[in-house]
Formats: structure tokens, C-alpha cells, sequence
């Protein structure tokens, strides 16, 4: 690809997000993520009204009165992206490819991200680590991200989730909110998940096309599977074919759904037959509501 084409592609995703960016989503990016790193900063004497759970319980029993613990709000965070690029991605029947959404949305993180000063990454993989940027601060960080992800030629086909989250482990020392866009059509990755989960803040976010949700009734069609490339022709107007084609995609949605709430996550989901707004505000409440609770 052209550098002006690439320049004017990041151009346009940049004047698309605008609106989320500049406007609901850098609001609450940064209510929701920039209060949650607090750092100790001293001891004061308890005032009526103050939030009984900061009380230093070793200070108020040597001085024989109740003193509280202060914090400051931690300014700088570290912002990872986490994309899936395998080939389930170059897939959309309706608005866009998988793989444009997952940028579109890559582009609304990273310009948030570096908005409020903060640093940005990104980690693109398939069935390997395709690109690794390193976090650092500033507009053209995540504009060479944008980048990155316009003029992705992946030279892996599949999807190894747990290979990324174990080399973001690996690689990113510091705690970091981590948003893993996938459409999380790889397996065994629960044991990963966890042990990201417990050093990083991950953000599980499935990126997904109406098309995958059922199959439609057109007869003998033949298939390829984007990530292994092989190929199945099957009669989809028998029912009993799209009765076990639903059953299939059932049990691997409630198996997705049951382990992100067993690790208390907060998961985006977003199509390409929709646009991003919605799903993002829903995330938004549901962590407020999960910071209110002391969560």
C-alpha cells in the first residue's frame, strides 16, 4: 500500500472516531480507568464523612483516634492493544470486515489513550506474534498504530489468543488495561486468560458479523475455513444441518460468557452491522457500576 493511501486511510478513521473520542468516550475513559490507579500519599485525622473503609487501623490504635489514609490519583497509564489478524478477520457481510472494525475500534483506545496522557501499545497476532509496539506516549504513537493495523499482512492464518496474552505477560512488566479485540474463535486459552487477568486489567472485546449467528437456508454451499483453508460443501436448507450448526455456536458462546464472568470481566461486543457507540456506553456502566461497588 501507497504511503498516501496509507496517510489518508488514517486520516479518515481519525475524523470518524473524532466524535467518540473528543466527546463520550474520553470522558469516560477517563472516570473509568484513570481513578482506578490510586497511589499512597500520607495519613490525615478522620473527618465525619469520610469513607470508612481508608481508615489505617495501625495509625488509629497507636494515637488513640481515628486517621485515614490519603491517596493521589495515578496519572500515567499503560494502554495495551491486543488485536487479533488471523484470518477469521477479513470476514463481513454487512457494513465492514471484522479485521475494519477491530482497527475502527483500535483507533478510538489508542487516541483516548494518548488524550490523557497516557501510553499505547499493541501486540497483533494470529497463530503468532505478528507486531509488537512497545507502549510510549504521544499522538503519533497512536497514529503508528493506526498504521500498523491499515497495512497488516499477517503471515499466520489461525488464532493463538493464549500466545499473545503470554507474551503480554512477558513483555509488559507494568500492570496495564489491557483490551484483547478478537473474535475469540480460538481455544484453550482460559489458563492464559487468568494469569494476564491477575497482573493486567484485560478487557475481553469480541468482534463479530450477523452472518456468524445463524446459518442461512441456500441449499448445497460449500465453505472455507479463513484460518485453516480447508473446504466443506453441506446441504444448509436441512435443518437438522443448521439446528447443529447453532447448537455448536451456543456452547462455545456460553462456554465464552461463563469464563469472563468467573474472572469478574467486563467484555465488549461489538458487530459489524452496528455502529461502536452503544456497546462502548454499556461497558462504561457496567464498570462504574463495578467501582461503586468497591469491585
Amino acid at each position: 500500500m501507497l504511503a498516501a493511501e496509507v496517510y489518508k486511510q488514517v486520516r479518515q478513521i481519525h475524523i470518524r472516531t473524532k466524535r467518540l473520542v473528543d466527546g463520550i468516550f474520553a470522558g469516560e475513559y477517563h472516570s473509568v480507568f484513570k481513578g482506578r490507579g490510586m497511589e499512597f500519599a500520607e495519613v490525615r485525622e478522620y473527618v465525619p464523612g469520610d469513607d470508612v473503609r481508608t481508615i489505617d487501623w495501625n495509625v488509629t490504635a497507636r494515637v488513640g483516634q481515628p486517621f485515614v489514609k490519603k491517596y493521589i490519583e495515578e496519572r500515567d497509564l499503560t494502554v495495551m492493544l491486543l488485536v487479533d489478524v488471523s484470518g477469521s478477520g477479513r470476514f463481513g457481510s454487512v457494513r465492514k470486515l471484522k479485521s475494519d472494525l477491530a482497527t475502527e475500534l483500535s483507533a478510538v483506545v489508542a487516541l483516548s489513550a494518548v488524550a490523557n496522557n497516557d501510553r499505547v501499545g499493541l501486540i497483533m497476532f494470529s497463530d503468532r506474534i505478528e507486531t509488537y509496539i512497545a507502549p510510549q506516549k504521544g499522538k503519533n504513537r497512536a497514529l503508528r498504530v493506526i498504521r500498523e493495523l491499515l497495512t497488516a499482512a499477517p503471515k499466520g492464518r489461525g488464532t493463538n489468543i493464549a500466545h499473545a496474552l503470554e507474551f503480554l505477560v512477558n513483555c509488559v512488566p507494568q500492570r496495564s488495561v489491557a483490551f484483547l479485540i478478537s473474535d475469540f474463535l480460538g481455544s484453550d486459552y482460559d489458563k492464559a486468560l487468568r494469569l494476564a487477568h491477575q497482573r493486567h486489567d484485560v478487557i475481553p472485546i469480541r468482534v463479530s458479523d450477523p452472518r456468524e449467528a445463524a446459518l442461512p437456508a441456500l441449499g448445497l454451499i460449500t465453505l472455507e475455513d479463513p484460518e485453516s483453508g480447508s473446504v466443506v460443501t453441506i446441504d444448509s436448507a436441512s435443518a437438522s444441518v443448521r439446528a447443529d450448526y447453532g447448537a455448536r455456536l451456543a456452547t462455545r458462546d456460553t462456554r465464552r460468557r461463563q469464563l469472563f464472568r468467573t474472572l469478574a470481566m467486563d467484555p465488549i461486543e461489538v458487530r459489524t452491522d452496528q455502529p461502536l457507540l452503544n456497546p462502548l456506553l454499556r461497558f462504561f456502566r457496567q464498570r462504574q457500576r463495578r467501582l461503586s461497588q468497591g469491585r
